[in-house]
């Protein structure tokens, strides 16, 4: 019984070193270039070749997408703010952390 406890406190620190990998600009592009991602509350955002992006919660937001210093960036018209967030991926989940430690979950659903 007690090989089975330490087995079972053991696996989950395996699994967890494993999850996520932080993206470089290039890994960025490749991991979002016509991908769509469903986020955590319900909507979903699909990313464009062209750098157009296209985000859906109730109506759909149309906006810009970029690779800058290594990091994904977005503008969402009228603003003419780029917002831009380091991002993690293990192939099926993808996360996006903002400068200020916020962090948005999604997944790849394409």
């Amino acid at each position: 019984m007690r090989r089975f406890a330490l087995i079972l406190l053991i696996w989950p620190g395996v699994l967890i070193a494993q999850e996520l990998q932080i993206l470089s600009g290039p890994q960025i592009l490749n991991a979002l270039s016509g991908r769509t991602v469903k986020y955590d509350n319900g909507a979903t955002q699909v990313f464009e070749p062209s750098m157009s992006t296209q985000y859906f919660s109730g109506r759909p937001s149309s906006g810009y997408w970029a690779i800058r210093n290594d990091k994904y960036c977005s503008l969402w018209p009228p603003s003419d703010f780029w917002a831009c967030y380091s991002v993690q991926s293990d192939g099926h989940k993808i996360r996006f952390v903002g400068n200020s430690g916020d962090v948005t979950d999604g997944l790849y659903i394409d």
